[in-house]
């Protein structure tokens, strides 16, 4: 199926492609910055059974996710 918008205003609406090492290197400084906070993770609260099931098979087999 044909795309409904130019290649072009999709490039418009993306911007510049971003350098990964670039952006990791500057979240890195700038998490430095802040004194290196905690990320974020999700509390787990709404997970499905499905994913419930799913994460503690990954946990069995003693790789962390």
């Amino acid at each position: 199926m044909a795309s409904k918008i130019s290649k072009a205003k999709a490039e418009e609406n993306w911007g510049d492609p971003i350098d990964m090492v670039e952006f990791g290197r500057a979240l890195a400084v700038r998490r430095a910055e802040l004194g290196n906070p905690p990320g974020t993770r999700n509390s787990g609260k709404r997970r499905t059974a499905s994913k419930k099931a799913l994460l503690a098979a990954i946990e069995a087999t003693g790789k962390r996710w």
